[in-house]
């Protein structure tokens, strides 16, 4: 049960999921079809923020479908934060679970260290479609006359666009021929990018101020455009904290060191803990892939590699096969 029609992160997440068994799964006793089932034959996986299990915390459609937990064969949590924690309300939702589902080592460590048994936490990966997110398969849009670009993304504080802006400031100027390009949307009611922008610019010491892709992010579940960019070979810089620890290298990207850790004021996590990126290193690193096209080049061709290797869609329909199974022996 997921939030399929919601467009968000899990939404995208379950598809994939579902779209990578269909079509890939070994396990050919497994059908994906709508029918009545036994409910004690019934693996069922709620896949969404603990928020929304049984019983939900706001409006939604309750998962599992029912208050006895034990009606169902197992019934399993599927969720991720961006923070170094995982608060109270969630832990004791996660217990209740007989597995919580994460996406990476840094997610079983937090869970375990908040209080998640760790006999219920289980890693499993995101799969990323390789065939689609494929460099062959598509022509570079030609950006204006800027000779060289870097993409940035959402427009939200915990995305590190701040941090983004004022390292590209102080490292370019027009002299570079480097263009920042904010891939965005509307988030929240915050939509004055325009403005926000050049009270930016009109406060930092600089005259007028793709490459890579940089998602300076202070906290991220999994981070999806990442491994995106990465299976389409391009070279990335992105903080190296929270889940994208899972899969950058030194080999495949540049991996971004953080100054320290700070508080989060505000929202449902307010005082857990994120990242604060290096803007110093960052704008070192910009440097580095703009003026070093070809080691840049070679790591973008080592992360499809790795995508292809780890996330590929039979490689992650295997292992959740393999959990199922596990759980059906049991």
């Amino acid at each position: 049960m997921a939030p399929f029609l919601s467009g968000g992160g899990y939404s995208s997440e379950a598809w994939s999921y579902v779209l990578s068994l269909h079509s890939h799964t070994k396990m050919h006793s497994f059908r994906l079809y709508r029918t009545e089932c036994r409910m004690n034959e019934t693996i069922v996986v709620c896949h969404s923020e603990p928020g929304a299990w049984y019983p939900p915390l706001f409006q939604t459609f309750p998962c599992p479908p029912s208050p006895f937990y034990s009606d169902f064969k197992s019934v399993i949590g599927r969720t991720m934060f961006e923070t170094d924690r995982v608060n109270g309300e969630h832990v004791e939702r996660c217990n209740k679970m007989d597995y919580v589902w994460v996406p990476t080592d840094f997610h079983k460590s937090t869970f375990v260290g908040s209080g998640v048994d760790p006999s219920k936490v289980v890693k499993i990966v995101q799969p990323i479609d390789v065939k689609f997110f494929d460099p062959a398969k598509y022509k570079p849009l030609d950006l204006a006359s800027r000779g060289q670009c870097i993409l940035g993304s959402s427009w939200e504080y915990r995305k590190g666009w701040d941090v983004l802006l004022k390292a590209y400031l102080k490292e370019f100027s027009k002299d570079d021929n480097v263009a920042l390009f904010l891939l965005t949307n509307p988030y929240h009611t915050d939509t004055d990018f325009g403005n926000k922008i050049m009270d930016f610019v009109e406060s930092s010491d600089l005259a007028e101020p793709v490459g890579g892709f940089a998602p300076v992010y202070r906290g991220e579940g999994w981070g999806r455009p990442l491994v995106e960019a990465m299976a389409m070979s391009l070279p990335v810089i992105a903080t190296n904290w929270s889940g994208p620890t899972e899969y950058l290298t030194d080999d495949n990207s540049y991996p971004l060191p953080v100054d320290g850790m700070s508080e989060v004021m505000e929202g449902p996590f307010m005082g857990h803990l994120w990242a604060e990126p290096c803007v110093d290193e960052l704008q070192n690193l910009m440097r580095r892939v703009m003026d070093h096209r070809n080691a840049a080049t070679a790591k973008g061709r080592k992360a499809r590699e790795d995508m292809i290797r780890r996330f590929s869609p039979e490689i992650v329909a295997d292992i959740v096969t393999e959990q199922i199974e596990n759980i059906l022996r049991q």
